[in-house]
């Protein structure tokens, strides 16, 4: 079996891929119809688990402070439209979730890659953040990181 290349999130200073994905409500969201708007891109692993959960929880109940300072914040998973459509539901999320069962966004922000998990290595999305100006470029990153806490650790650093 060969080893899957682990591809790399984009620089700071570099400008974002952009990509068109669909919405759990079957909208398409463009990425570079948000310029004029800082946009938060958090990458997580699957709907309705419990660091996932966790984390949008998190997003949903600091949407305000986002809006506040103008950041839309989208949450990208590999689940489809229906499941990410129930998700919402379920927990009342507030950001906007995004479908990406093909990695058009998640190929190109390098966030798939091998993990390793109670010693077993698979292939799988790397929960990552990315901060986007307004001017459409990457901002800020935070690659490879724990649920917990990483909310308030964003908005610290955002100030």
């Amino acid at each position: 079996m060969e080893k899957a290349l682990l591809m790399t999130i984009p620089a700071v200073g570099k400008s974002a891929p952009d990509f068109t994905l669909q919405t759990d409500a079957g909208e398409p969201f463009t990425l570079s119809d948000q310029r004029g708007r800082s946009v938060l891109i958090y990458f997580y692993p699957q709907a309705d688990t419990p660091a996932c959960n966790d984390q949008n929880l998190a997003f949903t109940a600091n949407a305000k402070w986002f809006a506040e300072r103008d950041i839309v914040l989208v949450g990208i998973s590999p689940d489809s439209v229906e499941k990410l459509s129930n998700f919402r539901q379920k927990y009342a999320l507030s950001p906007i979730l995004l479908s990406d069962p093909d990695h058009k966004a998640i190929g190109p922000y390098g966030v798939w890659g091998e993990k390793k998990n109670y010693g077993r290595t698979y292939e799988g999305l790397i929960r990552s953040t990315v901060l986007i100006d307004p001017e459409g470029r990457i901002a800020q990153v935070w690659p490879n990181i724990r649920a917990k806490g990483h909310v308030e650790r964003v908005m610290k650093a955002i100030g």
